[in-house]
């Protein structure tokens, strides 16, 4: 069972100055939810740092939500939280495939992101990975998400742009539909 298993952890991450970070959580499962939390801003506060908490319907907005803040506020990294607990039907591996694809794109795009949205078997495993005094999946979601903003601090400033850009005005929109370029 992987809960008896050893692993090593990363020393936790250091930073000159405080690091603000979103966590994204999808509260469908809220029990679990809240120890997902609970980790998640326990390690956040271990290093310093700073946290707000957005709420969104299922874990499928949870990329989404992240892709509009990074866009829209001044994060320094992410951390997504949910659980998808199988059912009887296909659409677990929907949620399960649609949202890690997703918080991978937004990753490979230069966005700082834990991922800590459990896919389960079955409630017991969520609970049991869930705890902060257990597996503590949200503290660990939360570390990765420190120790990629400190690369990214070590590497070079950060680079807004990610994901669409839209236009300025009316103006542009027309003139690009229409071949017409401005000076």
């Amino acid at each position: 069972m992987a809960s008896s298993e050893t692993h090593y952890t990363l020393p936790r991450a250091e930073f000159d100055k405080p690091v603000k970070i979103l966590i994204v959580v999808a509260p469908y499962y809220k029990d679990i939810a809240d120890e997902l939390i609970a980790g998640a801003i326990a390690e956040i506060e271990a290093a310093g740092g700073f946290h707000e908490i957005v709420e969104v319907p299922g874990a499928l907005e949870v990329p989404t939500a992240i892709g509009i803040a990074e866009r829209m506020s001044n994060f320094d990294g992410y951390v997504a939280l949910g659980c998808v607990i199988r059912g009887e039907t296909t659409h677990y591996e929907t949620v399960c495939n649609d949202s890690s694809r997703g918080l991978t794109l937004l990753g490979l795009q230069g966005l700082c992101i834990g991922n800590g949205i459990l896919t389960v078997e079955n409630h017991e495993q969520a609970r049991v990975r869930a705890e902060s005094a257990g597996q503590n999946k949200g503290g660990g979601a939360a570390a990765a998400a420190l120790h990629l903003v400190a690369l990214a601090r070590r590497w070079g400033g950060a680079r807004k742009g990610v994901g669409f850009v839209p236009a300025q005005d009316e103006y542009q929109i027309a003139g690009a539909s229409k071949g017409k370029h401005s000076a």
